[in-house]
């Protein structure tokens, strides 16, 4: 489902979609000296302010999917990361490399070695928020995901007596699992930088002083107003068509 705030942005085009067509309709009246309302304006306009949207619907699927994925590329990590400390736990290893391993493992798992904090409340009389259930110290970014499981496959290969008979503990396979988190993780930061690009560029477009949509909107409106007169039919049309601002 939209949201609101991307629902008023197509709403803001459809008016002036109308707002064109109004304006059209008045033939030969609606004839301004400013070249931003004349009628081939208003039309570039209005096809760029459409194309804007579609430009955001495109860059949030995009987003959307290579979030996805990464979701599904990342979430098998914490069982294998079970089977690779039991498998290492069932080789000579030393004590040591395993010990080392294992709080590798506690990172990925996003558990901590000692008990968590007590809770801290926020007080309403600062502005920083100074509430926390506990300081975090899972470092459960993905970055930091990709961080610790290279580091554990580091410690494997260099562990002589780790050499599983399961394929997907091998260390080939770990290596291969950890350039495609690196390969989809970086997807998912493209996509957001696109998105992030989209909604400027149609916020431009749209709500920018004096040259966006909804200021050359009202600009329409005042010259209708200033042919038609306040109480014309004319200005009644174009005056009821609504073009909110993003809060």
């Amino acid at each position: 489902m939209a949201s609101t705030s991307e629902t008023g942005h197509a709403k803001n085009v459809a008016n002036f979609e109308d707002l064109i067509s109004f304006c059209t309709g008045y033939g030969a009246a609606y004839n301004p000296s400013k070249v931003s309302i004349k009628l081939p304006a208003l039309n570039t306009l209005f096809t760029a302010a459409k194309n804007s949207l579609i430009a955001v619907t495109s860059a949030t699927t995009a987003f959307i999917n290579a979030t996805n994925a990464r979701v599904i590329a990342f979430e098998p990590l914490k069982k294998l990361t079970t089977r690779i400390i039991n498998a290492l736990t069932a080789t000579d290893a030393s004590d040591e490399i395993v010990k080392d391993a294992k709080t590798i493992a506690r990172k990925i798992h996003g558990r901590r070695a000692s008990e968590k904090l007590p809770t801290i409340l926020d007080n309403p009389s600062t502005i920083e928020n100074e509430s926390q259930k506990s300081i975090s110290a899972s470092q459960q970014s993905y970055d930091s995901l990709i961080e610790h499981v290279s580091k554990l496959k580091d410690l494997l290969a260099a562990e002589s007596n780790y050499i599983p008979n399961e394929s997907d503990l091998m260390i080939t396979a770990l290596t291969s699992m950890i350039n495609d988190f690196k390969i989809k993780n970086t997807a998912v930061v493209n996509a957001t930088t696109a998105l992030s690009n989209s909604r400027i560029s149609r916020n431009d477009t749209l709500y920018k002083k004096t040259t966006g949509m909804v200021d050359i909107a009202q600009e329409v409106k005042n010259y209708v107003k200033s042919v038609f007169g306040a109480t014309s039919s004319q200005y009644k049309q174009v005056s009821k068509l609504r073009f909110t601002r993003p809060r």
